[in-house]
């Protein structure tokens, strides 16, 4: 893959719901090796560009690229981190299966996991600080428990594109600085790390890239371009708090 090329292209995009839009012609380029955060208020329709793009929802229009190809020849690049309210967390089963899920596209249903299926499972357990855990009931696990769950199924994919919606939603300061540390290490492998994210304080913090989203594209690009006072104004409509307590933040990208 060539350095220059984009990990993900996303063109014309457009989602509805009974007739009434949700995304609206979405074009969006990401660079490989960035870790982007998906701005924008409730309902401006994050979770729904990243289910759209990896195919979970039927689009009404539009083409998803990762790396040049159609994402239905690029699936096995991607790695995918679903909100943890999403999950039936009674299910009983272990942090190590959950995990291992991970390796469905190496196993199939049918095969047995072997010594070193177990071994990449708790490297990536491992990695997230919860090795100690891997006999455990899910059902047992705290919230940021159950994220680095989530998080470990991700890295035995090995992808070059994570897909994460909101993963620091609920965790303790510990999980998030450990979180924020993996996505730093897996940009430093080259890999692409695309993230729905709500707290504006953090933004210029965590993430190099940003989408600002309120149905329609409001911006994309870098932090230090993009994430400014007048384009925030326009994806929140106006009400945002955080422009009156951080102004400092949002200089780079205003014209003089």
């Amino acid at each position: 893959m060539a350095e220059n090329d984009y990990a993900l292209e996303v063109n014309d995009l457009t989602v509805a719901y009974e007739h009434e839009p949700v995304l609206w012609d979405i074009d969006l380029d990401v660079p490989s090796g960035v870790i982007m955060a998906i701005v924008g208020p409730n309902g401006a329709g994050k979770t729904t560009l990243i289910k759209a793009i990896l195919g979970l929802i039927e689009p009404a229009a539009g083409q998803v690229l990762i790396f040049d190809q159609p994402y239905n020849e690029q699936r096995h690049l991607v790695g995918y981190v679903p909100q943890r309210r999403s999950v039936d967390w009674d299910f009983p089963t272990t942090v190590e299966d959950v995990v291992m899920m991970g390796l469905y596209g190496q196993l199939g249903w049918i095969k047995r996991p072997t010594r070193h299926h177990r071994a990449i499972t708790h490297e990536a357990l491992e990695k997230v600080g919860i090795v100690n855990l891997a006999d455990r009931q899910i059902s047992q696990l705290s919230g940021g428990q159950q994220q680095r769950v989530f998080l470990a199924r991700a890295l035995v994919q090995d992808a070059q594109v994570y897909f994460m919606d909101e993963p620091f939603q609920g965790v303790d300061a510990t999980t998030e600085r450990a979180i924020v540390t993996l996505l730093q290490e897996l940009r430093q492998q080259g890999k692409t790390i695309i993230v729905v994210h709500h707290d504006l304080q953090t933004v210029t913090e965590y993430f190099d890239w940003v989408t600002l989203l309120n149905v329609r594209k409001i911006a994309s690009g870098p932090v230090e371009w993009t994430f400014t006072a007048e384009n925030l104004r326009e994806t929140y409509g106006g009400r945002v708090s955080f422009l009156k307590s951080q102004p400092e933040m949002m200089q780079p990208g205003q014209e003089q």
